[in-house]
């Protein structure tokens, strides 16, 4: 423990953001990194403590608290604060492949569950491992490795998203031959399309798959296994294969007047924008245009934040996010203690920013559509009504309907399981809730040589969940293909 007092001298600081009305005239990231001294003092705050909950990944009444990856946070947290980066370097690398993009979008289940955060302020843990990463980087510590020996085995990765990057980089490290194979233009699934700029930049993902391949990975974009890629080639001709094409299958809205235009689900509204913004900095105008439009967005979780601040920065007239729960409270309630994930409310970039450009929350909450009215087949208005849970069912509210003029709706209201084409080719079997499966805590599926990891293995999750399913998967994989494994 390098300053045992730490956490009594000196307060958090987190990170500091650009100001909204400044970062929103484009899709750059937009967080202010503290200096180096300030870093060092904010890992001087972490505890050492005796039983780390922070990296314990547990899931309590129902929510995961505490890293998943079991990130060996107060080690790297005291070699920061003694100035050893290659050793917090070491540290965190021998737990999570892909810190620099965990450092971005996690949404630091760690902190929810830090000591500190019992009665004060957390530690900073997800700013400072992104600090580690990127000065590795910096000072060029981050470096091609290669295995130095071969297995002879070949595997096939089914998509790039987090889980499928991070079973190919722990199989390749092993020594195994290793093809991933992506429909889309670019690799990274939906941490390159899912994700906007603003909140993750695209180099990030290009710069560390630029070392994989270095590393010895092959990539093959436009290859939809299951469409143009038939599966019974890619069964003939690799050792193991490993589906992680994800829960991306968008759950609508059954209203009435859902088939008009002006209608969107999240993930293609983010993808199109992103697309174009990567192809042309928008110049080729392919994508869902909000500028000038009334939006209402279906959904108050992250991705709804991020078709929010999507929005805005394209200059949409007004934009609204619907959201079916009571508003959360402030501070936690009597039923969600330390260390569960505060159930509390959260404002996000894209909240602050409609805030600072029209002057009030967008989030409205215990409301959901209940008819969409359309002009000639164009969507111009929705009809919304208040609702309640009673009796774990969701009820309407009598006489709550409102009318709000709508010229672009987005629906960001999660993800129903994968979709089925793919399992289908592979011949494996699906759950009740439409994801592969596999005995429990397992990753085998019912048909031989074939696993699975990520959200199409436990449905739509995190980021940093997705890689800890990767490297899991890559291990049974390992045991699959040699008899026995040696990965951590």
């Amino acid at each position: 423990m390098g300053k045992p007092t730490g956490f009594m001298e000196f307060k958090r600081m987190a990170k500091e953001r650009t100001e909204p009305l400044e970062r929103i005239k484009n899709f750059n990231e937009f967080y202010i990194p503290l200096n180096e001294e300030s870093r060092k003092q904010q890992a001087a705050r972490c505890m050492n403590c005796g039983v780390p909950f922070c990296q314990s990944g547990m899931v309590l009444n129902g929510m995961m608290t505490g890293c998943p990856l079991n990130n060996l946070i107060p080690e790297w947290n005291d070699a920061i604060y003694k100035g050893n980066l290659k050793t917090a370097l070491s540290r965190l690398l021998k737990t999570n492949n892909f810190p620099e993009f965990t450092g971005r979008v996690c949404p630091a289940l760690c902190e929810a569950a830090c000591v500190n955060g019992m009665e004060g302020d957390s530690v900073t843990v997800h700013d400072n491992e992104l600090y580690i990463i990127e000065s590795g980087y910096k000072n060029g510590l981050i470096k091609p490795n290669p295995p130095k020996v071969r297995s002879g085995k070949k595997v096939a990765v089914i998509g790039s998203g987090p889980s499928g990057l991070a079973a190919a980089d722990c199989l390749n490290k092993r020594g195994h031959s290793v093809t991933v194979f992506e429909k889309s233009d670019r690799i990274g699934g939906l941490l390159m399309y899912g994700i906007p700029n603003m909140k993750l930049d695209k180099s990030v993902i290009d710069r560390k798959v630029g070392i994989m391949r270095e590393e010895g990975i092959v990539f093959n974009v436009n290859s939809d296994v299951g469409g143009t890629v038939k599966a019974e080639d890619i069964l003939r001709d690799f050792d193991a294969v490993i589906l992680c094409c994800g829960a991306n299958e968008a759950r609508d809205i059954n209203v009435p007047g859902r088939d008009c235009e002006g209608i969107y689900f999240a993930v293609d509204f983010l993808t199109e924008n992103t697309k174009s913004l990567l192809n042309s900095n928008f110049g080729d105008k392919r994508y869902y245009d909000p500028k000038g439009k009334n939006v209402v967005i279906v959904g108050g979780g992250d991705t709804g934040n991020d078709c929010l601040g999507t929005c805005i920065r394209h200059g949409a007239k007004s934009v609204i996010q619907l959201e079916m729960m009571p508003k959360p409270p402030l501070e936690r309630t009597a039923n969600n203690m330390w260390p569960e994930f505060p159930r509390i409310l959260k404002t996000d970039y894209g909240q602050e920013e409609a805030i600072a450009v029209f002057g009030a929350d967008p989030r409205v909450y215990k409301t959901t559509v209940k008819k969409i009215i359309s002009e000639k087949g164009v969507l111009k208005a929705i009809q919304t009504v208040q609702v309640e849970f009673k009796d774990g069912k969701l009820t309407e509210i009598e006489n709550s309907e409102k009318i709000i003029e709508a010229d672009m709706l987005i629906i960001a209201a999660g993800f129903v399981g994968t979709k089925k084409y793919l399992p289908q080719a592979f011949g494996v079997e699906l759950t009740a809730k439409n994801i592969v499966k596999t005995a429990e805590n397992r990753f085998a599926t019912n048909v031989s040589k074939v696993f699975t990891a990520g959200d199409m293995h436990i449905g739509q999750s995190l980021v940093v969940r997705a890689i800890n399913e990767g490297r899991r998967c890559a291990k049974e994989v390992d045991v699959f293909l040699m008899g026995y494994t040696n990965m951590i």
